[in-house]
């Protein structure tokens, strides 16, 4: 299934045609899982622009995942001084506020 506006590359390309494969060739395992409503509709849009289903998505992360042999994208622990500072913005202290950009880049000094 080729998508025109977004074009898979083919390294996405091969894994989802192996999703495909697994799905029809080999026994398959259920997966449950819980998420924000929301959070599922817009991302199963992206999912019809790309021309992909859920289940093909959960594939390609899986087949993505072995083949990377972790996650697919860095996850990482914030340093403590980004911590700190998330904890703030949160907290709705030490906020700077801007009028528009041209006001945020002059503030930080670009």
């Amino acid at each position: 299934m080729e998508n025109k506006l977004f074009p898979i590359n083919p390294i996405c390309d091969t894994i989802l045609e192996k999703s495909r494969e697994v799905l029809f060739m080999a026994k398959t395992a259920m997966i449950r899982a819980r998420t924000e409503p929301e959070l599922k509709k817009e991302v199963n849009t992206i999912f019809k622009t790309l021309g992909l289903n859920e289940t093909q998505a959960i594939n390609l992360f899986y087949h993505h995942v072995k083949m990377s042999r972790g996650l697919p994208f860095e996850v990482r622990i914030p340093n403590k001084t980004t911590a700190r500072t998330f904890n703030k913005t949160d907290a709705g202290k030490d906020l700077v506020e801007c009028k528009d950009a041209d006001d945020m880049f002059r503030k930080l000094g670009i």
